[in-house]
This record gives C-alpha cells, sequence and structure tokens, in this order.
C-alpha cells in the first residue's frame, strides 16, 4: 500500500496511523531505501510504502467456571 505524508508526519506517526501498530518499522525501512536520509519530518506529499495489512488474531472468549 502507497501512502502520502501530511504536514508534519514523521515516519512512526505514519505506521501509526495506517497500520495502527509501530511494530512493522524495519518493514517499512526495507520498503523504502533512503527513507532515513529525509530527516525526522518527512516531506508532505511524500509517497511512503507500507506493507499490507494483516488480520488480528481472533479473540477466544474465555469462559468462567464461576460466573
Amino acid at each position: 500500500m502507497i501512502v502520502r505524508a501530511q504536514q508534519n508526519d514523521t515516519l512512526d506517526l505514519l505506521i501509526w496511523r495506517h497500520l495502527g501498530s509501530t511494530a512493522g518499522i524495519a518493514t517499512v525501512l526495507a520498503l523504502n531505501p533512503g527513507i532515513t536520509s529525509l530527516g525526522a519530518f518527512l516531506p508532505m506529499g511524500k509517497a511512503i510504502t507500507l506493507p499490507d495489512r494483516t488480520p488480528a488474531a481472533p479473540v477466544l472468549q474465555m469462559i468462567n467456571l464461576w460466573d
């Protein structure tokens, strides 16, 4: 997925906004070589390649014996 940076975006904020977690920052850095040379704030409109979202693991319903 390709997204565009908004004004005053940092890479971790952009990842958090679109993926909901910054756990995949190493993958994003690998997909965007040279992105670290842009500095802390990304230029507005810069296209950033993000990995596709992975589906969340299903939540198991817990049963309590004493309910």
